[in-house]
């Protein structure tokens, strides 16, 4: 094996956790932006809960106030009634009370709509109230792990990057140029190991004067097919092992 297959399968195992890295790293923010733009969509909905509720209580206290005000009526025309002096002037102020005792009926209806309206929208706004403070704090706690996390996962960046600088100092520059080439194309998978004889990251056979090269070890060789560096691990000899030992 050449010796700078090894610095090259360390470089891309680097890169691989690299990558990992900054996707998990991009991925937080993300994380965070979405439980709390659900948080805020479920604030939204509390307030409109709440907005309809305190609608409900002004729409009941105008028409109770409505019905203050229609008694009194009520009670001024039963008291000039009885001053009347013609049939006619009695059945006006009849007709006039019976009126107003119709809207008074009609408030009286609507309050009990009204009433049983706000039954469900009370509910749903002390649930509501209860759920949100529990997914403040389930938020604030996410929040706070992921501000950790992230801090941690920049300091596996900085020392993976580091050692990724002293990997690739190691390498001549040609070779990290090519090999920045090829992850770039081929998404990461820059150095494949062979087996059986084929490439196992495009599953090409490999030609037997060109493993022969690749076994001799005298420099960085590349898939034919996909252009991957290759490497060979020899499998052991057991029968070798057992005389050494012997």
């Amino acid at each position: 094996m050449h010796p700078d297959t090894h610095l090259v399968i360390q470089l891309q195992s680097l890169d691989q956790k690299i990558a990992a890295l900054e996707k998990e790293v991009a991925a937080l923010p993300k994380h965070i932006a979405t439980i709390e733009k659900a948080l805020e969509s479920h604030n939204r909905k509390l307030e409109a809960d709440r907005a309809a509720l305190s609608a409900n209580q002004k729409d009941r206290k105008r028409l109770e106030g409505e019905i203050q005000v229609h008694e009194q009526k009520i009670s001024k025309l039963k008291e000039q009634m009885l001053g009347a002096k013609t049939n006619e002037q009695y059945k006006a102020f009849q007709h006039e009370i019976e009126y107003i005792q119709k809207e008074i009926r009609k408030a009286e209806d609507r309050i009990l709509d009204l009433m049983t309206e706000s039954e469900p929208l009370d509910a749903n706004v002390k649930k509501a109230e209860v759920a949100l403070k529990e997914e403040k704090v389930v938020v604030e706690e996410e929040k706070t792990r992921a501000r950790k996390r992230t801090a941690e996962d920049q300091g596996f960046l900085d020392t993976h990057r580091a050692q990724r600088a002293e990997v690739t100092a190691q390498l001549p520059k040609p070779t990290v140029s090519l090999y920045d080439r090829i992850r770039v194309k081929l998404g990461g998978v820059t150095i494949a190991e062979v087996v059986n004889s084929r490439c196992q990251a495009c599953q090409i056979a490999i030609r037997p004067q060109y493993l022969q090269d690749l076994r001799k070890g005298t420099e960085l060789m590349r898939c034919e097919q996909c252009g991957r560096f290759l490497y060979i691990n020899p499998p052991v000899n057991f029968e070798d092992v057992a005389t050494r030992v012997g």
